[in-house]
């Protein structure tokens, strides 16, 4: 199974790259990360957030690996524990059916997105950078992995 992060942007500070590899790395074959960028909307003086995030969801749709599940990550959302994740990680595991989770752009995944999602899922009732998004669910599905495998990662 391979879990692809598919996030709107590219060319992210190395802070940004260094994180979410520090934890990519990390896990095993058969729980990899695999990150898909797509390319954010490139705004003039027309259109605004609405337009951005139709023209980013057509991208983010179009990169869903085939068969995937799809977890669209939103702040109205379902807010997971480290525990609840690791569940649905063992359940993802289980079912041997890649997972696609979608990341939007500044402006957020549009309603196609969220109504193509099996599930939605908030990381927390603040509001996050998208590139450190990319860092958080590294950190946080290796941290789930490591939980299942009794690894001492996670003290919780």
């Amino acid at each position: 199974m391979r879990i692809h992060l598919i996030c709107v942007g590219r060319r992210m500070p190395d802070w940004v790259e260094a994180g979410y590899q520090e934890y990519a790395r990390r896990l095993p074959p058969e729980c990899a990360l695999h990150l898909i960028e797509v390319d954010p909307l490139h705004r003039g003086k027309t259109g605004g957030a609405e337009l951005a995030r139709q023209d980013e969801a057509a991208r983010l749709l179009k990169s869903i690996p085939k068969g995937a599940g799809v977890v669209a990550l939103d702040g109205r959302g379902q807010g997971w524990s480290t525990e609840d994740l690791a569940r649905q990680l063992a359940g993802w595991l289980g079912g041997g059916r890649d997972q696609a989770l979608l990341v939007g752009g500044p402006d957020g995944l549009a309603p196609a997105c969220l109504e193509r999602a099996d599930q939605c899922w908030s990381l927390s009732r603040l509001t996050f950078p998208h590139p450190l998004v990319r860092v958080i669910l590294a950190e946080q599905v290796y941290r789930a992995w490591s939980l299942l495998k009794g690894h001492p990662y996670h003290r919780g």
